[in-house]
């Protein structure tokens, strides 16, 4: 999802980490990697790959941009090195909304809320549901599927630490309630998905319907999954193309031109007490007013 967006931008140069898992070369990962595009692959992960990658090391030249999805220690050296190289985003723990009327069954809501709680204990997940009805045999679902989960160790520390359940008393507050929270994945389960597909503005990743869910996006669906979390959903989307795409601006005055605006600018400077700007734009004027005056004339 990093190495192909990179791809597609026309990134000339593409490196990619990835930490050995057991002592051993992750043949899979690497695998994608290679098939995805990456130029080079290196066999380190965590901090020390961010630091190696954007300062460079004796056998690994720097790069310009770190993306990608990390732990907590990942996010931290990502920040750090900020300025030193550009990042995707600030990425924190994995945050699924499920948005839920009263025709959907508890066992889809829990499940899809618990396959995500497993990513970590600060994970937040959370339900909206205009069905008290649905509110209530969601939390006693939960729990059942909470004693046979393999991984309800850590899934059960998230939902107890950061579960919520909002009741709320229409649709248009369901909206309202989950642009507030913002969140990384929001999953709707109501007879009209697409009643919040034009509706939604805060959110990074937007799954429609029962036949979809998040665990899709993570691994098979195709869309990017490097997301924005804590809020950032409020002024920004995931990692797409454009985010390799510098946006670099020229400008090339004609002498007519620049005699008519010189004067605007020179003023503007001096009332902003910029005498050295002013003199530049008079500097203009000067040279090319007259210029520009008889090529108007002949």
């Amino acid at each position: 999802m990093s190495v192909l967006t990179a791809k597609v931008a026309g990134v000339k140069r593409i490196i990619a980490c990835t930490p050995p898992i057991n002592g051993e070369i992750p043949a899979a990962t690497v695998t994608a990697m290679a098939l995805a595009g990456a130029d080079e692959i290196y066999i380190v992960g965590g901090v020390h790959s961010m630091a190696a990658m954007a300062r460079g090391t004796e056998t690994m030249v720097p790069v310009d941009m770190l993306v990608g999805p990390g732990n907590a220690y990942v996010a931290e050296a990502k920040r750090q090195l900020f300025g030193k190289v550009g990042i995707d985003l600030l990425a924190g723990p994995t945050e699924t909304l499920v948005i839920a009327d009263e025709t959907f069954d508890t066992e889809m809501i829990a499940t899809d809320l618990l396959g995500q709680a497993e990513h970590g204990p600060t994970s937040p997940c959370a339900l909206i549901t205009t069905s008290d009805r649905l509110a209530q045999e969601t939390l006693a679902e939960i729990e059942r599927q909470l004693q046979v989960l393999p991984t309800a160790e850590v899934a059960r520390v998230a939902w107890e630490d950061n579960g919520l359940i909002i009741l709320v008393d229409s649709l248009e507050e369901a909206v309202i309630e989950a642009d507030r929270l913002a969140y990384e994945h929001v999953e709707v389960l109501t007879t009209d998905p697409q009643y919040f597909l034009d509706r939604l503005t805060n959110l990074g990743a937007l799954f429609l319907g029962p036949e979809t869910n998040v665990a899709y996006g993570d691994k098979v669906i195709g869309t990017n999954h490097t997301l924005p979390t804590k809020g950032a959903a409020r002024y920004t989307g995931g990692l797409w193309v454009g985010k390799f795409i510098k946006t670099c601006t020229y400008q090339k005055v004609k002498p007519e031109a620049t005699a008519l605006i010189g004067e605007y600018c020179a003023r503007l400077c001096e009332i902003e007490n910029f005498s050295g700007h002013a003199e530049q734009a008079k500097l203009r004027v000067r040279r090319y007013g007259a210029t520009a005056r008889v090529g108007h004339d002949s």
